[in-house]
């Protein structure tokens, strides 16, 4: 469907919310925060393995089966913390998961129980629901007065989370230890929840807002257009979960040299990058079902060319910038997409339903891959599966993007 020119009332404000001073100083904002908020709260994780295990006897499973029943609570919780960012807004919501992120980071540097551990992160989940990504793209898109560039530019910064904090992480777990170090990455989230509260749109005062129309979630969910775009997401979410798991021993098996393989891999950073920048330079002159499409047809030409390459430098570099140009693009159009094609309405609900419905794809993929290498003896067959899901994905935003 279309969105009606007519309709004002917003993800992440109220109806009659006051705009932001500026889409410039909402880019700074929400980037800011979410850097700083997917550093600490998720980049520097596997950092944190191999001292604990020396230190607290732990195995790497029980370590890292924190995370993942962070992503799992994380995934449940979106549907309703989308519910209270279409009622109340995000500034405030942003702010306290940012807290609460900060809180548990503290905790954890304190810890020795493995139960406990398990604890925190379940609560980390939450925090990960509240402070990262789904209310940061409803205030965006309900904030800006260019929303598909706002996006653009927040991704293109946050590109580099990954650049900074792995570097930052490891430079603190060497000079304070890994508890140290954990309360040093406390300190600088308590940061996003201030930028929050200063840079982003209040909602207005409760007694002069009109009650927000009702929206129910279940016709939305039976659309057409948002079955296809779960299915695209879900596939996408497994294709990127399983090569973030599997590409390095998948490209050493091949039998690139070592060196090679660091860099096919270390590439899609750059141009993941550079394709959410020249999105940016476009600004209004694309619409995101077009950059679905591209981001949908690009990626299983990168599959394709990942099953059937030699081990040569020069074809999987086409592999790596086919594949990054396509999930750097994705990732705004899960964002913009989403509003582009099923309207403002009920935004923060949607895109919570849409973020649990790739829940399993990304939290089975890794598994699957190792079981599906156990089975054959070798990677041969994982790219191929993986360009079956790449077309599924590409049929299936094809059809959200046509449905009306």
């Amino acid at each position: 469907m279309t969105m009606p020119p007519a309709r004002t009332a917003s993800p992440g404000t109220r109806p009659d919310a006051a705009k932001p001073d500026g889409d410039l100083r909402l880019v700074l904002g929400i980037a800011s925060g979410q850097m700083i908020g997917w550093g600490t709260l998720f980049s520097v994780f596997p950092l944190f393995g191999a001292p604990m295990e020396a230190e607290l006897g732990w195995s790497r499973a029980a370590i890292n089966a924190g995370l993942t029943l962070a992503l799992l609570v994380s995934g449940i919780a979106a549907i309703p913390v989308g519910r209270h960012v279409d009622r109340h807004g995000g500034r405030g919501l942003l702010a306290f998961g940012a807290w609460l992120g900060a809180a548990l980071l503290a905790l954890w540097a304190v810890t020795d129980s493995l139960p406990l551990y398990w604890l925190l992160w379940t609560t980390m989940g939450l925090a990960h629901a509240m402070a990262l990504w789904g209310p940061a793209m409803a205030v965006a898109v309900g904030a800006a007065r260019d929303p598909n560039r706002c996006i653009a530019g927040i991704t293109f910064i946050t590109g580099f989370t990954a650049t900074v904090f792995v570097p930052l992480g490891a430079a603190l777990i060497a000079a304070l230890g890994w508890r140290g170090a954990l309360l040093a990455l406390a300190a600088l989230q308590l940061l996003p929840g201030l930028l929050a509260l200063w840079l982003l749109p209040s909602p207005p005062p409760r007694d002069a807002a009109r009650p927000p129309p009702a929206f129910r979630l279940g016709p939305a969910i039976r659309q057409p257009a948002f079955l296809g775009l779960a299915a695209c997401f879900a596939a996408h979410a497994f294709i990127s979960t399983a090569l973030g798991a599997h590409a390095i021993p998948l490209l050493r098996e091949r039998g690139l040299p070592e060196a090679s393989v660091l860099l096919v891999v270390a590439l899609h950073g750059p141009f993941q990058v550079a394709a959410r920048l020249a999105l940016f330079g476009l600004g209004r002159r694309v619409t995101m079902r077009g950059v679905g499409l591209l981001a949908t047809l690009l990626a299983p030409l990168g599959m394709l060319v990942l099953a059937l390459a030699p081990p040569d430098l020069a074809w999987l570099t086409l592999y790596a910038l086919a594949w990054a140009v396509a999930d750097g693009l994705m990732t705004i159009v899960r964002a913009a997409g989403v509003a582009e094609i099923l309207g403002r309405e009920g935004y923060g609900a949607i895109t919570g339903a849409l973020s649990l419905a790739t829940m399993p794809p990304r939290t089975a993929a890794p598994l699957l891959i190792a079981l599906l290498w156990e089975g054959a003896g070798g990677y041969a067959p994982v790219p191929w599966l993986l360009a079956g899901l790449a077309l599924l994905a590409a049929a299936a935003f094809a059809l959200a993007a046509r449905a009306r």
